[in-house]
C-alpha cells in the first residue's frame, strides 16, 4: 500500500545521528517491503524470495506443532491434578492456561534476542539480521513449559552472543543457535530441564480465580468450558516415555497406567505419542504436526528433504542393528536396546530434530552427497546417545551439534573427492 510505504519513508531516522532508531526502523521496514537491492554492474537476479521470507516460511511450517504444544500445556497441568481427564475436555480451561504460560517465553526470548540483534546491529552500522526470526520460535519450542522465565532470558543471551555474533552474525555460525540455547540450560541448570516432573507446568493456584465470570463467554460445555476448581498440590511426579523406555524398554512405556477418579488410563499409547498428548518439550510432543510442518518445508523446497530423509534412515539402521544385538545377547542389561525400531520414532523429539534444527542451511552441509552423510551420521549418534548413554534421556541436541563440527570436514570431502574424478577423467 502506497500510504504505508509514504509513511515509512516520512519517519525513516537519521543513520548517523540516530543509528539505534534507523537500525530498529530499517528493521521493520525490510519486515514489509523487499530491500531493493540489486548488483551495481553486469547480470543480476533479483528475486522476492529473500532471507526473511525465507525464515518466516520456516515459522509458518511450525505453527501447527506450536498450536498443539501450546494446548497440550494446559491438558497435561489439568491430567496431572485429575481433572478433564481426555484430551478435548475442559477445552477452553486447558488453551488458556496453555497461552499463559507458553505465551511470556515467546515474549522473554523475543525481547532478549531482538534487543541484542538492534545492538550489535547498530553498533556495526548494518541492518537487522534475519536468522534470529526462526530461532526465537525454535527456542520456545524446545523449553519445558514449567522453564523460568530468567532463566530462558539468561539463555537466549548466551545463544545469541556466544554462538552468533560472536562469529560474525546471520549465516556465520558454527552451531545452532536455538540448540546452544538448550545446551547452555541443560549444563548451567540441569534440574530445570532435567528429570520426569519438569515436563508439567507445575503452577497449580493460577488461572482459577476469575475463571466462573468469564465462562458464560464460552460455554458451559464440557467442551468449552473454562471453569476449572481450584485445586492445589504440593507436586507431581511421574514419569516420561523415554525415561520408561530406559527402564524397562517398550513394555514399560505401554504398561504404564495412572489412575484418575477411579478410571484407568494408558498415557502413553501409540495413538497419544503420535497425536501429542504427552508431556515434553512444548513444540516435539506431536509427531503428526511435526510432520505436516517438515512436509512444508519440502514443498517450498525451504527445507532439504535429503537431510531428513538421511537422519530417519541413520536412525533406523543403528535402531535395528541394537535390535539384532539385543537378540543376539538377550542377558544384556540395558532393556532399551530391544525398543523395536520402528516405535523409537513414536518417543522423543526425533522429528522435530530432523525437520527443524537438522535441516538448518547455515550449520549442516551444503553439497548434495555431505547433506545424506551428514543426516545419515546425525540419526546413528542420537540413537547411540539416546539408548547407550545413561546421562542423557534423548540424544538429538548432542548429536546436532556434533555434526555442526563435522559439516564442513564432510564437504570438503565431498568437493576433494569431485575434484579427483574430474581429474581422472581429464588424464584419461
Amino acid at each position: 500500500m502506497k500510504f504505508i510505504r509514504d509513511f515509512m519513508d516520512k519517519i525513516e531516522p537519521d543513520k548517523k545521528s540516530s543509528p539505534f532508531l534507523h537500525t530498529l526502523w530499517d528493521g521493520i521496514d525490510t519486515f514489509l517491503y523487499v530491500p531493493d537491492h540489486v548488483a551495481k554492474n553486469g547480470t543480476h537476479i533479483k528475486d522476492g524470495m529473500d532471507l526473511k521470507r525465507t525464515m518466516i516460511h520456516v515459522v509458518l511450517a511450525m505453527q501447527l506443532a506450536f498450536l498443539v504444544g501450546m494446548y497440550n500445556i494446559g491438558h497435561q497441568h489439568y491430567f496431572a491434578l485429575g481433572l478433564f481427564p481426555d484430551f478435548f475436555s475442559g477445552f477452553g480451561a486447558k488453551l488458556v492456561y496453555g497461552l499463559i504460560q507458553f505465551v511470556p517465553i515467546i515474549i522473554i526470548v523475543h525481547l532478549v534476542g531482538l534487543g541484542i540483534e538492534f545492538i550489535f546491529a547498530a553498533k556495526k552500522g548494518h541492518g537487522i539480521e534475519e536468522g534470529f526470526l526462526v530461532s526465537a520460535f525454535l527456542i520456545p519450542l524446545i523449553m519445558p513449559p514449567a522453564i523460568p522465565l530468567w532463566i530462558v532470558a539468561l539463555a537466549t543471551a548466551f545463544s545469541v552472543v556466544l554462538a552468533k555474533e560472536a562469529f560474525g552474525g546471520t549465516g556465520m555460525n558454527i552451531f545452532n543457535v536455538a540448540l546452544i540455547a538448550r545446551v547452555f540450560i541443560f549444563f548451567a541448570f540441569p534440574g530445570e530441564i532435567s528429570g520426569d516432573e519438569i515436563w508439567v507446568a507445575k503452577d497449580y493456584t493460577a488461572l482459577h480465580h476469575g475463571f466462573n465470570s468469564l465462562a458464560s463467554v464460552f460455554g458451559s460445555s464440557d467442551f468449552l468450558s473454562i471453569n476449572a476448581p481450584a485445586v492445589v498440590v504440593d507436586g507431581w511426579t511421574g514419569a516420561t516415555p523415554l525415561s520408561l523406555a530406559a527402564k524397562a524398554g517398550w513394555a514399560g512405556v505401554q504398561d504404564y497406567t495412572v489412575q484418575i477418579a477411579g478410571a484407568t488410563y494408558h498415557p502413553y499409547s501409540l495413538s497419544n505419542l503420535v497425536l501429542g498428548n504427552v508431556p515434553g518439550s512444548i513444540g516435539e510432543v506431536s509427531k503428526l504436526a511435526v510432520i505436516i510442518g517438515a512436509l512444508i518445508l519440502v514443498f517450498t523446497k525451504i527445507g532439504s528433504w535429503r537431510i531428513m530423509l538421511s537422519m530417519v534412515l541413520g536412525a533406523a539402521f543403528m535402531s535395528i542393528l541394537l535390535n539384532i544385538i539385543s537378540t543376539m545377547s538377550p542377558d544384556f542389561t540395558n532393556p532399551f536396546i530391544a525398543v523395536p525400531w520402528y516405535y523409537q520414532f513414536a518417543m522423543g523429539s526425533v522429528f522435530f530434530a530432523m525437520a527443524f534444527m537438522a535441516t538448518d542451511p547455515v550449520t549442516a552441509s551444503g553439497t548434495n552427497t555431505g547433506k545424506w552423510v551428514y543426516g545419515f551420521m546425525i540419526g546413528v549418534v542420537g540413537i547411540i546417545i539416546r539408548v547407550l548413554n545413561p546421562a542423557y534421556p534423548e540424544g538429538w541436541m548432542l548429536a546436532i551439534l556434533l555434526l555442526n563440527v563435522f559439516a564442513p570436514l564432510i564437504d570438503h570431502i565431498v568437493l576433494q573427492q569431485n575434484i579427483k574424478r574430474r581429474l581422472s577423467r581429464v588424464k584419461a
